[in-house]
């Protein structure tokens, strides 16, 4: 028998649950409570948006509600929509245990959105690697390696914290070495078990597996930049922290984030997609 609208009644204790779970979601995803409370309204206001028919077919609506709040927070995360995190002392929303730590909050806001994305659902909430992906819109081995990428950064980061002024100077020494092509400088700016990943989004012709020690980063890294005088390397702020904006002829190729711990480099993201760069390049048009 076909249920009705009259069908969809749910106890209240779970209705609050729910509630609670897409909340905790949102905030470990943005680190602001208002902004989690806003994307919880707007996941519901999505849901009945719906016609009655199409929410009758969705076998489990609250699996439906998680998926729409990580794809609305993952637009929030994306560089045009990003939001500074809530001041130190600001409460978490009061359901959140109260060991949520606001040091790991501001160390996932250093992650890329698709990686604070799959540590927070599949690390955070134990959320399924198919629930995990269809939120990402990436692969679940994709998920599994961005995931991974993310611990190894938090890990780096606890272990061996920088302040804002180290990785400011540090990143700013890894570009004079890249602009002067100077390997060995390179290479001694870069902890012994530095990676670099490549992320091309398969619109450019670009690594797809990530490299790994030193010397074959510094390698990866000068090779990329080679081609001076048309291409230039500047330090510019991303996400609050500063990172190396490569131009050629004019327009903007790469954004390449570094992970600092100490004095070194621990790990490299160079985003090379043009659709991820489009922003950037629409910035500088209009800047013209």
């Amino acid at each position: 028998m076909d249920r009705g609208p009259d069908d969809e009644t749910v106890p209240i204790a779970e209705l609050l649950d729910e509630r609670r779970q897409l909340l905790n979601v949102a905030y470990w995803m943005l680190g602001r409570s208002q902004d989690a409370d806003d994307v919880v309204a707007e996941t519901y206001r999505r849901w009945y948006g719906l016609c009655d028919e199409h929410r009758i077919r969705i076998a489990e609506p609250r699996s439906w509600l998680v998926k729409t709040v990580g794809g609305i927070c993952l637009e929030r995360l994306a560089p045009t929509g990003r939001s500074d995190p809530d001041p130190v002392g600001a409460a978490p929303p009061q359901d959140l245990d109260d060991e949520v730590s606001h040091a790991l909050l501001e160390a996932l806001d250093t992650l890329s959105p698709a990686e604070r994305a799959a540590f927070v659902l599949n690390d955070v909430f134990g959320m399924a690697p198919g629930t995990v992906a269809a939120v990402v819109g990436q692969t679940e081995q994709e998920c599994g390696e961005l995931a991974a990428r993310a611990r190894h950064s938090l890990r780096t980061r606890w272990a061996h914290p920088a302040t804002p002024q180290q990785h400011d100077r540090v990143v700013r020494a890894v570009r004079q070495a890249c602009a002067g092509e100077n390997p060995d400088r390179l290479t001694s700016l870069l902890a012994p078990d530095a990676t670099v990943f490549f992320d091309g989004g398969g619109k450019v012709r670009t690594l797809t597996r990530p490299v790994h020690g030193a010397r074959r980063v510094t390698h990866s890294l000068l090779t990329l930049l080679a081609g001076r005088p048309r291409t230039t390397l500047n330090c510019r702020s991303v996400n609050g922290r500063t990172a190396i904006v490569v131009c050629y002829a004019g327009e903007v190729a790469a954004v390449i984030s570094l992970d600092v711990a100490g004095e070194h480099v621990v790990q490299i993201w160079a985003v090379l997609n043009p659709d991820k760069l489009r922003h950037w390049n629409r910035a500088a048009t209009r800047e013209k």
